[in-house]
C-alpha cells in the first residue's frame, strides 16, 4: 500500500472490538511516535497509554468520545521542554510536536489494522488533574485505539475534502 491510499483508506474509527492490542504492535505504535520529527528536536511529546480498567474508567467520566476503546492515549507536551520561538513571545511548539506525534501515531496503527480517533471534545485541565500530570504538562488531545469493530464505518463526512484551490494558495 503507497502512502496516499494508506491515508485515505484511513478513518476515525468510532465502534471498536473490545479485544487487546498485542504488545508488540503497540511498541511498534508508539515507536512511530517517538521517532517523530518535532521542533529542534525538542521531543516535548508526553504519551500516556491508558488501559487498565480504572484509567479507563477515568476516560469515561472525562468525555463520551471513547466509543469502548481497549486503549486510549493521552497525548500531552512538556512545556518547559517545547521549544519556544525567539521571534515572538508566547510562541511554540508543544501542540504542533504532539499532534506530528499523534499523525504519525495513527498512521503506523492503521498499518497495523488498529484503528483511531482523534479527540478533542474534553477538558484538558481536568483530565491532567485526573491523571496526575505533572503542572508542566499539557494534554492536547485523546487517542482512542483498538480493532475496529465489525460494524464499523467511516463517517459520511470523511470523503468530504475542499478542492485544493480552497486551501492552497501559492504565492
Amino acid at each position: 500500500m503507497t502512502f496516499m491510499e494508506l491515508a485515505k483508506a484511513r478513518y476515525s474509527v468510532r465502534s471498536f472490538d473490545p479485544r487487546p492490542i498485542e504488545e508488540e504492535k503497540l511498541a511498534k505504535i508508539l515507536e512511530a511516535g517517538n521517532i517523530a520529527p518535532t521542533a529542534k528536536n525538542s521531543q516535548s511529546q508526553r504519551i500516556y497509554v491508558l488501559r487498565s480498567e480504572e484509567a479507563l474508567e477515568k476516560v469515561r467520566g472525562l468525555t463520551k468520545c471513547h466509543y469502548g476503546a481497549p486503549v486510549v492515549l493521552l497525548i500531552a507536551y512538556d512545556r518547559d521542554v517545547q521549544f519556544k520561538n525567539p521571534f515572538e513571545e508566547g510562541v511554540s511548539s508543544g501542540q504542533q510536536d504532539a499532534s506530528i506525534v499523534a499523525t504519525h501515531i495513527m498512521l503506523e496503527a492503521w498499518e497495523l489494522g488498529i484503528g483511531s480517533c482523534w479527540v478533542n471534545l474534553f477538558a484538558p485541565t481536568q483530565t491532567a488533574k485526573a491523571f496526575g500530570l505533572p503542572e508542566n504538562e499539557v494534554p492536547v488531545l485523546l487517542l482512542p485505539i483498538g480493532y475496529p469493530a465489525e460494524d464499523a464505518a467511516p463517517s459520511e463526512r470523511h470523503a468530504l475534502v475542499r478542492p485544493l484551490d480552497e486551501t492552497v494558495k501559492i504565492l
